[in-house]
């Protein structure tokens, strides 16, 4: 005679609604982070900082703080010259393979991380991604790096250099980090053609609607603008906003572009039901208050 053995509700729960279940969280929702060009995962002074403010604020929460490389100096450099599909790929792996993400988390993404997480949020909707905060991302690319990280540095210099040589080259294409979100309003067709990276998370190149369902099952996509920003040329991209087509002075919002009109990744659909969030800052590139993150991002944390 078969013995009967009692299942825990939760999981009766879950083979009831098709076998899969990922457990009911016992604490805060995890929370990814990446960071911007010329940073590094741990950097005391910037994302270390977040992530200690944020393991303050809401105790027991796991942070991940995305590191391309074996150490600082290596993520630091593959914010430059690792190519983005590729960190991409690795980041998506990393996640799909973290115990403690399985059920969920949110995301923050700061300067290009912001598109970057995008780019995953679309990609790799396992495990499942729920708040995406962009701080600073460029989502419809840039045209210029009026100031970048380490003025003074060489890779400044450098980078500058060879944007100016060839951006949709093969090779620039594929070894640097920031042609590839590289976005020229006055050469759209050559930045559609060979843009390796954005053209194709903003589906510029062709509509996967992969890419649309994933984008749309976020809760929330939150992005901040500086108003100030010296940085990131035009601002506009931070608001998904970009330079008219054909130009390089006059900027439209998100809702006068094709993207939103043709609403060819669901952001017509998303704001329409509250999903896209739009804040901003008075300041420059990455420049706010802890009082002004613990107002107005933590609640998107919890």
């Amino acid at each position: 005679m078969a013995t009967l053995r009692l299942v825990p509700v939760a999981l009766f729960t879950c083979l009831l609604v098709g076998g899969r279940c990922s457990g009911q969280r016992a604490g805060p929702v995890p929370l990814v982070m990446w960071h911007g060009m010329g940073d590094s995962c741990c950097n005391p002074g910037s994302l270390g900082y977040i992530k200690k403010i944020v393991e303050n604020k809401i105790p027991g929460i796991y942070v991940l703080s995305l590191q391309i490389g074996h150490n600082a100096v290596e993520d630091m450099e593959n914010s430059y010259f690792m190519n983005v599909n590729k960190q991409v790929m690795l980041v998506c792996d990393k996640l799909a393979k973290d115990p403690r993400l399985q059920g969920g988390y949110n995301s923050m993404g700061f300067s290009q991380g912001g598109q970057f997480l995008r780019a995953v949020a679309q990609r790799c909707p396992s495990p499942p991604m729920f708040n995406l905060i962009s701080i600073g991302g460029q989502h419809q690319g840039v045209f210029g790096f009026p100031r970048c990280p380490g003025e003074k540095s060489r890779i400044c210099d450098w980078l500058r250099k060879m944007l100016d040589l060839g951006v949709y080259t093969k090779v620039i294409q594929e070894r640097l980090v920031q042609a590839e979100y590289w976005h020229d309003p006055v050469k759209e067709d050559e930045y559609r053609k060979n843009s390796i990276f954005l053209a194709d998370i903003n589906q510029e190149k062709g509509i996967n609607e992969t890419y649309k369902k994933n984008l749309m099952a976020l809760k929330k996509f939150v992005m901040v603008k500086f108003l100030n920003d010296s940085m990131v040329d035009p601002p506009a991209s931070e608001w998904f906003g970009y330079y008219r087509s054909g130009q390089a002075k006059e900027t439209i919002p998100l809702q006068e572009t094709s993207l939103y009109t043709k609403d060819q990744l669901g952001l017509q659909q998303m704001d329409k039901a509250g999903k896209l969030v739009f804040l901003s800052v008075a300041a420059d590139h990455l420049r706010f208050s802890e009082e002004w993150f613990y107002t107005n991002i933590i609640p998107f944390l919890h």
